[in-house]
């Protein structure tokens, strides 16, 4: 029986890399249009795939929009294959959410043109999430085709069921030698003969059929007008094969036909035996990195819910608006681009979508905590400010925000004239700018002017804020608030739950109050050199360890009624570059900054760490040593929580064993999305970033967690580095000195202590708290003008608080609110955070809706979807182990 070569012509289309996205526009334009002469003049040509990606669709129609009808009769023909992406996203370090929301608006824009390929195609992103199965579920598609991640070590072909973290199975194939294999096709007979016999036999030994892909193309490759000729050579050459324009449906369709009952492969790929995983890539330009993960939370965590509770309330949900910011967002979130393995040029590019989905996010998200906060009802206070609680459980605790205020003293009370602690921390006089800016667009209308405004950071204790809601306090003018912040000697700070001491030299003890253990020497800094490149961190042949241990430090406190903050100050000496660090000597500064907050009754231990980089080529990292020796850490994945060993002794009893097989060193340094931690079962210590989600678990005994604050590095691409010997990953000659980060850095993580088993301590409700800040709208007439753009007044019609809903307790895991793409309903997306089965999770409504539904990913409705309510509540199904569920409520 022939075996039958199933040639897919594609072509991969990165937006940026060493080039940047002005530049792959204008040669996609000359590209495409030569795709859409080929299809429609050649019967022969039978398919052409643009690397699933509907962006580029809307990158050429932006310049060519005449040929709309062109593309939209090729994709209906089923030449032009497209989707089911709208970006090759990472599917590591960015969210859920992300991921999502990126296949949504991919098919979505795919549908305006016909039909989208259902196949999960990523043929170059750094290795495979263990959720992508659900996620590919959650939207009707049950088969993926990747490259990255999987090895002989593992399955003997390239054909097998992938078994996701919840138990998802997606049938898989794995593309053995790259999206570009089949790229170089020869045309001469002799030296086609030749590539076929080679080529094709190395396909056949790893495919479990007679069906054999080959993808015709590479990056940025022109379509290869003359290859139903070469096949139709081929053919005649080649008696044992036959080759056929054909494309990825259609290869999985024949593969499934002939066989059944393939083997089964779990969990994430990133094994990087015969393909470069870059397994550090996480930590790549940490400022890129840290305005993408705090973006991702604060669109998803705080702009969204507050939209939704905005539309509840009867505004306009601005789906639009939130389209372009994901697009923003997806744009960023393509392999290379968060990747940040790219040059200097590009990644300012990349800078500035971050800018602008952050300018977009916050001035909607103003917008909207404005609508709200002008219509509430309050008697025509002079000065109120709105506090916006996204998270879905009521919150009592301490936030810092900035306020004008006026210079006569005031208190803030709540609904109930409660009076509310809070603290100046500064301020700042700026009179004059702010009252000049005042418009009084009814001069008639009476309105408070104070004599003096200062723009103040403030830390109030909030009471009792609504959850998925809000609660409006007011100024009491007049009246003398007797809190205050104290600078003391000493070098102690503590609450409810911790005390803090800062060591002489360059480190803390923290007591845990609960179980009066002692955890010393942590929040160590660990600095080393960096020998590597924009895709792999790789220690130097000649290294030079430096700790914060090594340096004297100095200590201020502060302390209120309400928190306590210690401040630590010492001075790194570190090697200037790599040359200096291989002959041991250390001649720069590094200043390091380290402030650690805890409020008077909250289980959290805040840190902000400022360090003035001056050093070239090293990484920094912060250690929190458990003294749990552990085998296993946990850290959270998209939609769920993942297990990783801390050693690999196989992975590594091979590569020790076949170096030269291998094209990185297997390594522990490890992606996640929010916290890590280790745990034995009666207590654990975690910690949450939001900043680079990059971590490693290091000691002797494997106890301590490293936690990368950032990493830096001159050259797009370097060879023969200890961690990833021979060729260079990209392009060699493209240096990068902004990826050397020099200057001011600033980073912020927490960590949280527990005393019991991991599942009752609920950390990813912990993370989720910490990363969903209470936002503050402050609003007053004499603000009303140019700063903050005139509004005229509103007719005060909301309550003073108001909540949407909440969860009865943590057994569930918030991930995303938001309304329905196409309908009325609410989407209420959570998931399943825990080790075991989560079951009992009460939603509870503020008002009586009339419907729920049990929804997929893209929303449409389940067969027998519909959920009981039963008193303004739902008790939705449980959920298994990392299990996602969608509900839409009506």
């Amino acid at each position: 029986m022939k075996n039958k070569v199933h040639v897919v012509p594609h072509s991969h289309w990165d937006r940026e890399w060493y080039f940047t996205t002005s530049r792959s526009k204008i040669y996609l334009m000359k590209d495409f249009k030569d795709v859409l002469d080929t299809l429609e003049n050649n019967k022969n040509f039978k398919y052409f795939m643009i690397d699933a990606q509907a962006s580029l669709l809307d990158d050429y129609l932006k310049w060519v929009p005449q040929d709309k009808e062109r593309i939209k009769y090729l994709v209906k023909k089923g030449k032009l294959i497209i989707g089911p992406w709208y970006t090759q996203t990472d599917q590591l370090v960015i969210s859920g959410e992300s991921i999502v929301r990126n296949l949504y608006y991919g098919i979505e824009r795919c549908k305006e043109f016909g039909d989208y390929m259902k196949v999960g195609y990523v043929p170059d992103s750094f290795g495979q999430s263990a959720q992508m199965p659900q996620i590919y579920s959650g939207f009707g598609i049950k088969d993926s085709l990747f490259w990255r991640g999987v090895s002989d070590d593992m399955i003997d072909s390239t054909e097998f069921n992938w078994k996701g973290s919840d138990g998802t199975v997606a049938f898989a194939v794995q593309i053995p030698f790259g999206y570009y294999c089949g790229g170089n096709i020869p045309e001469e007979e002799g030296d086609l003969k030749k590539y076929l016999n080679e080529q094709i036999g190395k396909l056949k030994e790893k495919a479990s059929t007679n069906n054999v892909y080959l993808p015709n193309g590479f990056d940025q490759a022109p379509i290869r007008i003359n290859l139903p000729e070469i096949l139709e050579k081929a053919n005649a050459i080649d008696k044992d094969n036959e080759y056929i324009i054909s494309n990825i449906e259609n290869y999985i369709a024949s593969v499934k036909a002939e066989r059944s009952g393939f083997k089964e492969l779990e969990g994430e790929f990133v094994n990087g035996k015969h393909m470069r995983i870059h397994k550090s890539i996480f930590s790549s330009r940490s400022d890129l990195k840290m305005m993408n993960n705090h973006l991702e939370n604060y669109i998803v965590n705080v702009v969204e819910p507050i939209l939704t509770m905005s539309y509840s309330l009867g505004n306009e949900y601005p789906h639009t608006t939130m389209k372009d910011i994901w697009k923003l967002m997806f744009e960023n979130a393509a392999h290379d681009s968060i990747g940040a393995c790219n040059s200097d040029t590009t990644n300012e590019d990349v800078y500035m979508r971050y800018k602008q989905a952050r300018d977009l996010s916050t001035n909607l998200l103003d917008l909207h905590m404005r609508l709200i906060s002008t219509k509430v009802k309050n008697n025509n206070e002079e000065i109120t400010l709105t506090l916006f609680n996204a998270h879905p459980k009521n919150r009592t605790e301490v936030i810092e925000f900035e306020v004008f205020i006026p210079e006569e003293d005031f208190i803030i009370k709540n609904r109930e004239g409660k009076e509310l602690k809070y603290v100046i921390k500064s301020k700042e006089d700026i009179t004059d700018y702010v009252l000049m800016q005042t418009i009084r667009l009814n001069p008639s209308k009476k309105i408070y002017m104070p004599d003096k405004v200062y723009r103040a950071k403030i830390a109030l204790k909030a009471e009792d804020v609504p959850a998925v809601g809000y609660t409006q306090v007011v100024f009491e003018l007049n009246k003398k608030n007797n809190l205050s912040v104290k600078a003391e000697l000493g070098d102690t700070i503590e609450n409810k739950y911790y005390k803090i001491s800062a060591n002489e030299h360059g480190s803390i003890d923290i007591l845990d109050k609960s179980s009066n253990r002692l955890y010393s020497k942590q929040a160590v800094l660990e600095e080393n050199g960096d020998d590597g490149d924009s895709y792999n961190y790789s220690p130097p042949r000649k290294d030079l360890i430096v700790s914060s241990l090594s340096f004297k430090s100095e200590t201020k406190v502060l302390k209120s009624e309400i928190q306590e903050e210690l401040i630590i100050r010492y001075c790194m000496k570190v090697p200037a570059s790599l040359e200096e660090r291989a002959d041991g000597n250390v001649s720069v500064d590094m200043p390091v900054e380290m402030k650690i907050l805890l409020d008077n009754d909250k289980n959290m231990i805040s840190f902000k760490v400022d360090i003035d980089n001056v050093a070239l080529s090293h990484r920094v990292r912060v250690l929190f040593n458990t003294e749990i020796a552990s085998k296993l850490s946990i850290a959270d994945q998209q939609f769920g929580i993942i297990s990783r060993k801390t050693v690999l002794e196989e992975d590594i009893k091979l590569w020790e064993a076949n170096q030269d097989q291998w094209q990185e060193k297997p390594i522990t340094i490890e992606p996640m999305q929010s916290f890590v931690t280790l745990e034995n079962g009666e207590r654990g210590l975690a910690v949450i970033t939001e900043g680079v989600r990059e971590y490693q678990i290091v000691g002797e005994k494997f106890d301590t967690i490293a936690l990368t604050l950032f990493r830096s590095f001159g050259y797009m691409g370097r060879e023969n580095l200890l961690y990833r010997p021979g060729r260079a990953s990209g392009e060699k000659i493209v240096e990068t000195p902004n990826a050397q980060l020099l200057g001011k850095l600033e980073f912020d993580f927490g960590v949280h202590i527990y005393n019991e088993e991991f599942d009752k301590a609920h950390i990813a409700n912990v993370a989720k708290r910490f990363l969903t800040p209470i936002q503050v709208y402050e609003y007053a007439d004499f603000l009303n003008g140019r700063m903050i753009f005139a509004f005229r007044d509103e007719e005060q019609i909301y309550e003073n608080s108001y909540s949407l809903f909440e969860f009865e307790n943590e057994n569930f895991a918030l991930s995303s609110i938001k309304k329905e793409e196409n309908g009325t309903g609410l989407v209420i997306r959570i998931f399943n955070p825990m080790k075991s089965e989560a079951t009992k999770g009460k939603i509870t409504f503020s008002k009586k809706d009339k419907d729920a539904y049990y929804a997929m990913l893209d929303e449409s409705y389940l067969e027998e979807s519909k959920i009981s309510i039963e008193d303004r509540s739902i008790n939705p199904k449980p959920l298994s182990h990392c299990k996602v569920q969608t509900i839409v409520i009506k």
